[in-house]
């Protein structure tokens, strides 16, 4: 029998997330990936593509194609201001955006119904802490 470690926990977690996520997302015409962009986008409108691809870790090539994809189905306009663009959600961006933020609360919801409130705020907790880079 494997052991069960913290890494696996996270792993399990995260491919239910996502599976979770994906269905949700796909009657508005988003995947999972493309999530992230409205978030950011919708918690920092005006940022530059560049300021977007280097918080959310991303590799250029990969950011650049999303977001011109983004673009294309109307959830973000990308305005050329001096010698960078600047990002904001549409109205229909601005609707995802709403939806996006009610999945993660839904999943945690869904996801967390068989603790305590005070065994989800424990493990909330622990998880931050584990989350701290060291050094």
């Amino acid at each position: 029998m494997e052991p069960y470690t913290v890494s696996s926990r996270i792993l399990t977690l995260h491919r239910a997330f996502a599976a979770y996520t994906s269905q949700r997302l796909q009657e508005l015409g988003l995947n999972f990936g493309q999530m992230y962009f409205i978030l950011y986008v919708g918690k920092h409108p005006d940022c530059t593509p560049s300021e977007l691809t280097k918080e959310l870790h991303l590799d250029w090539g990969h950011s650049q194609r999303s977001l011109v994809k983004l673009v294309e189905d109307g959830f973000l306009t990308r305005e050329k201001l001096g010698r960078s663009y600047r990002l904001r959600l549409t109205s229909q961006g601005e609707q995802a955006f709403i939806v996006c933020h009610r999945v993660f609360a839904d999943w945690d919801a869904e996801a967390l119904s068989g603790l305590t409130a005070p065994e989800r705020q424990q493990l909330l907790a622990l998880l931050q802490k584990a989350a701290k880079k060291k050094g």
